[in-house]
């Protein structure tokens, strides 16, 4: 059999000089790693050495929530190296949260920081995962001290394409949070045809300033980069300043629309600091057309906006340049995500399951290798979210213009995306909701300057019962990751509500719309 892993693929990529600088860790005193390419062949090897020792079940899940650093990259290919399946968790969940990732996935392998050791092992442990290893961003730790009494020769484990390869957990609109399961087919078919899409060349340098536990990060920009054998500049976090001070040396820069706004406010963010870039990408969340403008204006290049989710990594995507598909009249639309990609079916539909016309609103739904095998341990979820043609809801609402680009007009559900993560309003109300003397609460999303979007929440005190708004924040605060936690809190007596007595959120949005305005 043909071997389908997606490590062997990245691997085969690798330059032929493996001497080479793969990886370069970034400090702003200009101190800094080099990583060659043989020595990430060999440190996944160990690491792949490690995990193997142990035994572990086909398909064991390997959870890992660590902080940023080349380490935790090598981990992620060690995992998928030895044919398991990797778990990136963020970095700011709590213990709640991880409570339910871990009793959800059942992971054989736990990875955490040292700091976070004693409670996240004791949940760890109590779930029935039989290992705990620790990865600091000094490169310290157990899994390191472990895996350095490895052999560096691994062959990588066999796997077909429709083999699993990660669960990425995206936050439910309503309950718990979804394992959206991708298999190596999945994110390879993505990789490869982004190389294309993108332009990809020799000699392309990436600076990689993004966090690494969800798809942009971790899937788009390194499997970007290692694809095309290509070196990658390393921030372990954004550093605007630093940003700007590597772009002489560097051709890519990926980043969420949050990112684009800090460098902005960079005063040496000018034409000439970035006359080598080649590509400026953006996604996660939607980019404001001041910003792109003001970009274009700044830097003489023209950010290119595209579209992916947890479920099935890139979707659509503006022209790197003009496509003779769509009559070689293709620019870069700010506004829009662009083109489906090549070998994605993209359409929109109304509530009826008929597809709109050009230029009407509805429903988006997708079709590809790309598009996950579907929820872990959740078949009715699954099966609730496709299409009997097979095309999966993607919840998000939008339209495709007269030229062919897709428009993302809003989402469903209400889903807050803040700093270029996901909020689910439900998940937050419910902890609300439980807290004494709150009798209801909504949460809406907001336009703010920074972070595009933030969350607001408005409650309704039980009668006779006094709430604090700090006290229910500072609450909030002590279950939940800090990007899910509301900028502003409000008490008021009753909440807005059509016939059918449902919260009229869109009512809330226009009342507290200018809040950071």
């Amino acid at each position: 059999m043909n071997n389908q892993n997606l490590f062997a693929a990245l691997r085969a990529a690798f330059p032929s000089d493996l001497d080479a600088v793969a990886v370069e860790t970034a400090e702003p005193d200009g101190s800094g790693l080099r990583y060659s390419w043989r020595d990430l062949d060999r440190a996944t090897a160990m690491m792949a050495n490690l995990l193997a020792s142990l035994d572990l079940p086909e398909g064991s899940r390997i959870a890992v929530q660590v902080e940023k650093s080349v380490e935790a990259m090598v981990l992620y290919l060690a995992t998928l190296r030895a044919g398991y399946v990797f778990l990136p968790l963020n970095t700011a969940y709590q213990s709640a949260e991880i409570e339910y990732f871990i009793g959800n996935a059942e992971p054989a392998v736990v990875v955490c920081s040292p700091k976070n050791f004693g409670w996240v092992s004791k949940i760890a442990f109590t779930a029935g995962t039989k290992h705990v290893f620790t990865l600091g961003e000094d490169r310290g730790g157990s899994l390191l001290e472990r895996a350095a009494h490895c052999s560096d020769q691994h062959t990588p484990a066999v796997k077909a394409a429709d083999d699993l390869a990660a669960i990425l957990y995206t936050s439910g609109t309503t309950g718990r949070s979804k394992g959206a399961m991708l298999t190596h087919g999945n994110m390879l078919s993505n990789a490869m045809m982004l190389k294309d899409y993108w332009g990809w060349r020799k000699g392309d340098v990436l600076i990689h300033a993004l966090p690494i536990f969800h798809v942009h990060g971790l899937f788009v920009a390194i499997h970007g980069a290692l694809i095309n054998g290509s070196k990658m500049i390393w921030l372990a976090r954004f550093d605007p300043k630093l940003v700007v001070q590597k772009m002489p040396e560097a051709t890519v820069f990926m980043g969420v629309p949050t990112l684009y706004v800090r460098l902005l406010a960079e005063p040496g963010l000018t034409k000439a600091a970035a006359q080598h870039m080649r590509l400026f990408i953006a996604g996660s969340a939607p980019l404001l057309i001041e910003t792109f403008n003001e970009w274009k204006q700044r830097t003489g290049h023209t950010i290119l906006e595209r579209y992916g989710m947890s479920e099935t990594v890139m979707l659509t995507s503006n022209p790197y340049q003009a496509d003779a598909r769509h009559g070689g009249q293709d620019e870069r639309r700010g506004g829009t995500v662009g083109f489906p990609l090549p070998g994605v079916s993209l359409r929109v539909q109304d509530d009826d399951g008929h597809v709109v016309p050009n230029g009407e609103i509805g429903g988006i739904q997708v079709k590809g290798p790309n598009v996950f095998k579907g929820y872990w341990r959740m078949p009715e979820k699954t099966a609730e979210e496709f299409t009997a043609d097979g095309y999966f809801k993607t919840g998000d609402v939008g339209k495709i213009d007269q030229r062919g680009y897709v428009v993302i007009v809003g989402r469903s559900k209400d889903l807050i995306i803040s700093g270029g993560y996901n909020v689910y309003p439900a998940e937050i109300e419910g902890y609300i909701n439980d807290m004494p003397g709150v009798a209801e609460s909504a949460l809406v999303g907001v336009p703010h300057p920074d972070f595009g979007e933030v969350g607001v929440a408005v409650v309704i005190a039980k009668p006779g019962a006094v709430l604090g708004t700090e006290a229910i924040l500072t609450e909030l605060k002590s279950k939940l990751a800090n990007f899910k936690i509301p900028k502003r809190c409000f008490v008021v007596t009753e909440l807005p509500r059509n016939t059918m007595g449902k919260v009229q959120k869109n009512l809330l949005r226009e009342q507290y719309k200018g809040l950071f305005a």
